[in-house]
């Protein structure tokens, strides 16, 4: 889609420009209470709240997995929907962004911290438009404890944390990552993403692994078009390519496009793994049919329908989200189980995780529960270090502004927007180790 924008937005931009001080408005103190990490892989699942899961006999990896490593049995997703909490994990905010639209790629358009103006997820403009891309500082979204008006299934809305907790939008966002900090202290990162195009992530919303759509079928396979392609790949799981610093990073800096790979392939994840070259931090996002997302249900931003057609019956979403086992699709849940299971497996086998002078941890976390009305926003997190403590539970408050502060506290960077919140505790009984 091609944009323009007039002079006054950009006028905008360069005012906005003008507010960014070399020191970020919202980064804090280096938190502590986790022992130094050298590499952390963070696996992220999706739409499944924690009674799903734990328990359910068609996860028989996920459940047995969980008596051996650390649990975090009161853990909370932020908000709704997926794009957003991906947000939230990787940069501590929201960023005014409140739906799953994909980036306005390489647009000088003002951002939602520039403008002030939140992102919902309905067809009005502007509302609809792509995400412009995320820099500077400026005022994100608030998060109510209860939604009534955006993603909601129906009456009494959808419950954001637990419910209860509602946190006002804050004016001093800064639009960067975790990967900014990582890069600033001379630390690695990659955005792993499963199906992919061998092309890159460049312009790409989604995928079939080869065909994307950004491709021109009349000369491949006339007939065919761009709303044939099976979106295995969604951008709205690639946090990292929402932010300017991203998409128009220098190929080879460490803050760029070729940061974001598939798990197959050269420099992929697997070859990674196999050679050893690690980043220090890993995100790792399965496609549709393997996250446990699926894809029975309508794309909000193109309003396409999605059937079995798609991937078969193993692939479609769950039938009924009512919160609880009933209702799933047993094969979904069963096929993300055993991606998680060779995603494990994996990151046991490599070098970096067998090499007793580095420091691991595999995170494990869901998006946000199923949307169901009147039930809290609790999902599965679990930790897995090659050091120190195994098999603990933790009963104690955490959120996704938890688990990023606490990488933070790993690699020794400040905390970042709402990772620095009095609340937003460090899980350090999770990684629990020696210096």
């Amino acid at each position: 889609m091609k944009i323009n924008f007039s002079l006054k937005s950009l006028a905008a931009i360069s005012a906005a420009a003008c507010l960014v001080s070399p020191a970020f408005a919202d980064e804090g103190p280096v938190p502590k209470g986790v022992p130094h990490l050298d590499h952390v892989f963070v696996i992220m699942m999706e739409n499944h709240g924690y009674g799903q899961i734990v328990g359910n006999p068609d996860a028989p990896f996920v459940n047995e997995y969980i008596k051996h490593v650390n649990v975090g049995r009161n853990y909370f997703a932020v908000a709704h929907p997926s794009l957003t909490n991906y947000l939230e994990v990787t940069g501590g905010s929201n960023f005014g962004v409140l739906n799953d639209n994909p980036p306005a790629w390489h647009s000088g358009c003002a951002s939602n911290l520039a403008t002030g103006v939140t992102s919902f997820d309905n067809s009005t403009p502007p509302n609809n438009l792509p995400i412009c891309p995320i820099w500077g500082t400026g005022m994100e979204a608030a998060t109510p404890a209860i939604d009534y008006t955006n993603e909601t299934s129906g009456p009494p809305g959808d419950y954001n944390i637990d419910g209860t907790l509602a946190i006002p939008a804050s004016t001093t966002i800064s639009g960067m990552t975790l990967a900014d900090q990582l890069v600033a202290v001379g630390k690695s990162w990659k955005s792993y993403q499963e199906s992919l195009p061998p092309n890159g992530a460049d312009g790409i919303n989604y995928s079939d692994g080869f065909y994307s759509n950004t491709t021109d079928f009349s000369s491949i396979l006339p007939g065919t078009t761009t709303a044939d392609v099976v979106e295995l790949y969604a951008v709205k799981h690639n946090p990292f390519a929402y932010f300017q610093s991203v998409q128009e990073g220098k190929p080879g800096s460490g803050l760029a496009l070729d940061r974001i790979v598939g798990f197959g392939g050269p420099h992929g994840l697997y070859d990674d793994l196999n050679s050893g070259r690690v980043p220090n931090f890993a995100f790792i996002a399965p496609n549709q049919c393997d996250d446990q997302h699926g894809r029975g249900s309508q794309d909000p931003v193109t309003g396409r329908s999605f059937g079995a057609g798609d991937q078969g019956p193993a692939c479609i979403s769950d039938p009924n989200d009512n919160g609880t086992q009933t209702g799933l699709n047993p094969a979904l849940i069963y096929q993300g189980d055993l991606t998680l299971r060779t995603l494990v497996n994996a990151i046991h086998s490599s070098r970096v995780w067998q090499d007793s002078d580095s420091r691991s941890a595999i995170v494990i976390i869901w998006d946000e529960n199923d949307y169901s009305t009147g039930i809290p926003n609790q999902v599965l997190l679990t930790v897995d270090t090659n050091f120190g403590e195994h098999g603990v539970n933790s009963n104690r408050f955490y959120t996704h502004f938890s688990l990023l502060k606490s990488i933070e506290a790993g690699f020794r960077l400040p905390c970042l927007n709402h990772a620095c919140d009095a609340n937003s505790d460090v899980m350090s009984e999770l990684f629990a180790g020696r210096e």
